[in-house]
Order: C-alpha cells, then structure tokens, then sequence
C-alpha cells in the first residue's frame, strides 16, 4: 500500500548529515518522511529516535514521493556530484510540476546552476541550500542558506527559518538569491573557513616557537582570546583541541595527530572560483595551498634533511608583548579573510545576477556555523550602513582594528621569517593589506614588460586610452 500524504518535507539519504536534518525537523513539529537506499538506516532512526516526532519510513522512492503533501518538498542528502546527479534523474519523473528538490549537500554552484536549469525545464523547483555547523548543527541549529526561485522559499522559508540556529531571536536563514547563489555563499563561508583555521594554526606554531610553551599552556590563552574580540566558534574549540591529552599515550593530543590536512574541495572551488572573477583572495588561497603542502610528505622530509639550518635561532624576550603582537596579528588576518570573502560574495553576485545582500548574509552567519564570530555583527553594520562599501577593511570599526594591529602584525611576520616559522597566511594577508593601500604599484612595470614581449599595449596616468612602444624599432609609442 502507497503512503499517505502525510509528511510536509521529505529527506532522501540518512548518513550522518541527513540522519541529524531530519530528526531536526521532527524535532521542530514537522512530519518528516524518510528514505535511504539502504532500508535498514530507515529503520534505525525510526527505531533510535521515532520518539522525537513524526517521521513516515519509506522503502522506495515511489512511496517516499507519495508521502508527500504538495508542493512536495525533498532534501537531497547524498554525496555531492554524480550520486546527486542520479537521485534527481530516479526523482524527477515521480514529480509534479510547482514540486521542489532541495540539495543541503556541499555541491559546486556550477553544478547547481545547471540542475536548476534543468530541472526548472520540468517544471520543477531546484534549490542549492549551504548548510553549515556540521553533525551537530544539523540536528540543533545550523546556518542555512538557500538559493533557488522566491516561490520555493515562501514554502521553504518557514521551515528552514524555524530549523536554523536563532540569534537574538533572527533565524540563521534567508534566501540568498537565485539559481546557485546558495551553494556560491556555502563555498565562500568554507573558504573563510579555511583562511580562519590555518591563521589560527599559525598563532599556535609562531606562540609555541617563540615561547616554547606546552598545548596546554597555549590553550589558556587562546581561552583568554575567546573572551574579546577575537570570541569565535573556531577559537573556543581550538581551546578544546589544545588542553586535551591523549588517553593512549598521556601525550598533548596535538602531538600524536598527523601534520598533513585534508580538504574535500571547498577551500579549493573558492580559489578556483575567484580568479575567475579576478578578485585576490590571498589569505584562502595560501590556507589552502598550506593543507595541499602538508601533504607532501616526502618533499617535506627531503628539505628538511637538506635545510636543517635553515632559519635562525629565536628568542622571545618579552613573553607578554610577544602574545599580544600575535593576537592583534591574528584578528587583522582574520578581518582581512572576511574582507576577501564578502568581495568575492560581491564579485559573483555581480557576475551572475544574484542580488545578494552581504549584511544579510552576515546576519545568518552569526549562529550555527563554523565560521561564527563576536564581529559578525559588526560585519553587518557595516554593510547596512553602507551597502556599497569598496571593501570591509575599510569600515571604521574594522580600520580601526588593523590600523592599531599593524605594528605587531609586522613583528609577526618577520619574526616568523628570521625563525623559519612558515606563516603563509599572515604574510600574504599583510601584503594584501599592503597592497591595497599603495599609491602606487609594481604592476607599471608588469604593463612594460609584457608590451615589450608581446606587444600587449599599456594605458597611462596622463590621458586616454591603450598604446604600444615600439620596442623593437625606434621605440616610437603608437596607439593601441
């Protein structure tokens, strides 16, 4: 017998993630129908947490689809790539026109944006949705960011709004904007996420160098940290991290975990993603070529035998001003990843239409998510205030910030290259920094050089439009 349309959202692929999402929404007062390719994990939620709510157990995706009240509503909650691609193709001949097909994975926008094509030619709706906070998110709260038509949120808001981590009463939940604006958000927030984790790692290798501290020491300054203006999800668990000892060996927990990172690919799409655009993430670009780094393990044994003695040897005199230099190193870097990330939200929402409203997403970001932190709000702020801001850096309350941090910021970084300490990240967010605020750049030279190779042509200070030097002949300039 076919189920009855009961259920007001349906979730297809109950790992983890899709486990924790659907006993979320039972959990928020939603009937929730449930399927899995493999029946028995069905059954185990059911059976594990059927007290929860109201869940309706399917066995096919025929009764699946039936258990639904139209516009019929299904999360999509598989591996990213072809395994999504093959639930869509078993789904869209068992729905009707006006119905919705939900992907929370961690899909690449580009491939939102042709299913949503696609599917929109079948008269379906098609929404990319980030989902961030992890496991535990997923079942108490997290930051969630739909894209797709503003005819499916107005089914999908109130259910997503009512799921999501709240913060001063505002659900960590709004429509993002069209087609693949979701998943574009979700790759950029993952990208900061990545800058933020490897800055932080940095402030933990530079501080344990210079003051030859323990995990556990450095554990109760990063809890001090959390106390102000650097208070964030990723510094509290960094103390968590820090201070816990290995049961196996009575070891720092740190110092028995493997020094090679490993990324599914998010960190990677954001970089790809923004020399596209053409906009200089330079902070997530080297966190993220530092994990790729990690990685070569045999390259990395290799120099080290041939550059044992390659930096020198470091002394930190005074502890207290050392700790402090690192602090205000790390909050101008970590304001310098959110300046990167919301221009590259700008850059894409420009490029493809989206309308996204950066204080907005600042606001969903505040709870729920990896990436939340004291200075969201600020974040805000600022874009509320001025909408068009050329960058966050330069809004007072974040200008303030890095021009009181510059000094120490300095210190840090060549502290870190006198002592061979590899701090990628605060280096290239400083010469970012740098970069941005000159008058003038090197790039006049670069525009030389490649018209002399190539005849590519340069503009000038002084009037319009492009010219070339005959560099080869008598060096004549002529129009471009």
């Amino acid at each position: 017998m076919a189920a009855q349309a009961t259920a007001q959202i349906g979730v297809t692929g109950l790992a983890v993630m899709g486990r924790n999402l659907a006993r979320n929404l039972a959990r928020n007062g939603f009937t929730v129908a449930v399927h899995n390719r493999s029946p028995e994990r069905t059954r185990s939620l059911v059976a594990e947490h059927g007290d929860e709510g109201t869940f309706v157990p399917t066995e096919s995706l025929t009764d699946f689809v039936a258990a639904l009240e139209r516009p019929r509503a299904v999360i999509v909650m598989v591996k990213a790539g072809a395994p999504t691609d093959a639930v869509i193709d078993e789904l869209v001949p068992l729905l009707d026109e006006g119905d919705i097909v939900v992907d929370c994975g961690n899909a690449h926008f580009a491939d939102t944006r042709r299913r949503e094509e696609a599917l929109r030619g079948h008269g379906l709706h098609f929404v990319g949705t980030g989902v961030s906070g992890g496991e535990e998110g997923a079942l108490r709260g997290p930051s969630i960011m739909p894209g797709g038509s503003a005819d499916s949120y107005r089914k999908l808001g109130p259910i997503f709004e009512k799921i999501a981590a709240q913060v001063d009463g505002t659900p960590c939940c709004r429509h993002i904007g069209p087609d693949g604006a979701g998943h574009f958000v979700k790759m950029v927030h993952n990208g900061i996420e990545y800058a933020d984790m490897q800055l932080i790692a940095e402030a933990y290798d530079l501080l344990r160098a210079g003051l030859s501290a323990s995990p556990a020491e450095l554990a109760e300054i990063f809890r001090e940290w959390n106390g102000g203006e650097l208070e964030s999800f990723l510094i509290e668990i960094t103390t968590d991290v820090l201070a816990h000892t290995d049961a196996a060996t009575g070891r720092p927990f740190v110092d028995v975990v493997l020094d090679q990172a490993e990324q599914k690919g998010t960190g990677r799409w954001t970089v790809q993603s923004a020399l596209d655009l053409g906009i200089p993430i330079t902070g997530i670009a080297e966190a993220t070529f530092a994990r790729s780094l990690s990685g070569h393990a045999g390259q990395r044994a290799a120099a080290r035998r041939a550059f044992a003695d390659a930096g020198d040897t470091w002394q930190v005199d005074d502890r207290e001003t050392f700790v402090e230099d690192v602090r205000r190193a790390l909050l101008a870097s970590k304001i310098v990843a959110y300046a990167q990330g919301f221009d590259q939200i700008r850059a894409g929402s420009r490029e493809y239409d989206w309308d996204i409203d950066l204080g907005g997403t600042a606001t969903i970001w505040r709870g729920g998510c990896i990436i939340r932190a004291r200075f969201l709000d600020r974040i805000r702020e600022a874009y509320d205030a001025e909408p068009e801001l050329p960058t966050l850096l330069v809004a007072p309350w974040f200008a303030e910030r890095v021009s009181a941090g510059v000094p120490a910021w300095r210190r840090v970084v060549a502290d870190a290259a006198r002592a061979g300490v590899p701090a990628p990240a605060f280096a290239s967010s400083l010469a970012w920094f740098d970069g941005l605020r000159a008058e003038r750049l090197p790039a006049a030279l670069i525009q030389g050089l490649r018209d002399n190779f190539g005849a590519h042509t340069y503009r000038r200070v002084d009037r319009d439009g492009s010219f070339h030097t005959r560099w080869a002949g008598d060096r004549t300039e002529v129009a471009g």
